[in-house]
């Protein structure tokens, strides 16, 4: 079995979904489950996690709407306001809706990298604590500081690190420091047995005409600091379709863990998703 546990859908009359830019000209259209059926059908993929792609209250709603009516959807992961007042309350009533599994503030397009860590959210990260909801960190790697200390003050809060914190592969070349850094602080949080990695969202971080040479090595590179039992195998469609296509990316992800065992590559592509998602599947 195989669960992709990073997708999205989305319908532009609900929303502007600021995020996109020129840049996001061919998929800034809707993209519903009728467009991704064939793809799973083809790529041998019994499931998916469903991630939220416009920070409001409606998205969330939307993509429950979607997992309700849609059985390939396995989870949820959903968006609140952190700084609302009610946001406690907001926690416990999302995740008692069904299929919700995850929250996900953008902190990638917030500026303060250290936002995340205001003491006022304290409440907020203790009540997902006690719903059992995972904190999915859609972040650079300017942010990864603040999840190391997000991790030491929250042992018991499951995180995952969507796309390997979106290293710029493209510059790579050039800015040995930055991949330095960018693999001393995944090191770091990677102590941390809470802390997951999906892999990811990596095509659109390295260049257009990009060849498996250039991403096989920084596969390798999470792969040995996650190891196989905390690396969670997802897709970002349909955002990844800029840069490849949805076969290509299963084609890259099984050439980058051939050498595992066949227990090591469910963990990849199944069991992982499962226990960190705690979902419940149909025998």
């Amino acid at each position: 079995m195989r669960i992709d546990a990073h997708q999205h859908y989305w319908q532009l009359g609900r929303s502007d979904y600021a995020w996109m830019q020129p840049q996001h000209a061919a998929i800034r259209r809707d993209f519903m489950p009728p467009d991704l059926a064939p793809l799973l059908t083809a790529a041998g993929i019994h499931g998916t996690i469903l991630v939220q792609a416009d920070a409001t209250a409606r998205e969330t709603d939307f993509l429950l709407e979607i997992a309700a009516a849609t059985p390939s959807v396995l989870g949820v992961v959903g968006w609140i306001d952190f700084t609302a007042a009610d946001a406690v309350a907001e926690v416990e009533r999302r995740a008692g809706q069904a299929k919700l599994r995850g929250l996900r503030p953008m902190l990638e397009f917030i500026d303060d990298p250290d936002w995340i860590l205001q003491p006022a959210f304290d409440p907020v990260f203790r009540a997902m604590i006690r719903c059992g909801l995972s904190f999915d960190a859609l972040v650079h790697p300017q942010h990864l500081p603040a999840l190391l200390t997000l991790t030491q003050r929250y042992p018991a809060l499951l995180m995952v690190i969507d796309h390997g914190a979106k290293p710029k592969l493209a510059a790579w070349k050039n800015d040995v420091a930055a991949r330095k850094a960018w693999e001393r602080d995944m090191r770091r949080l990677a102590q941390h047995p809470q802390v997951c990695c999906k892999l990811s969202g990596l095509l659109t971080e390295v260049r257009l005409d990009w060849q498996m040479g250039d991403l096989l090595p920084v596969i390798q590179i999470i792969l040995d600091i996650f190891g196989p039992d905390r690396l969670i195998w997802g897709s970002d469609w349909p955002v990844m379709t800029l840069a490849g296509t949805y076969a290509q990316w299963v084609q890259l992800s099984d050439l980058a863990i051939a050498s595992l065992t066949t227990n090591e590559k469910d963990q990849v592509f199944f069991k992982n998703v499962v226990n960190f998602y705690r979902l419940t599947l149909d025998k």
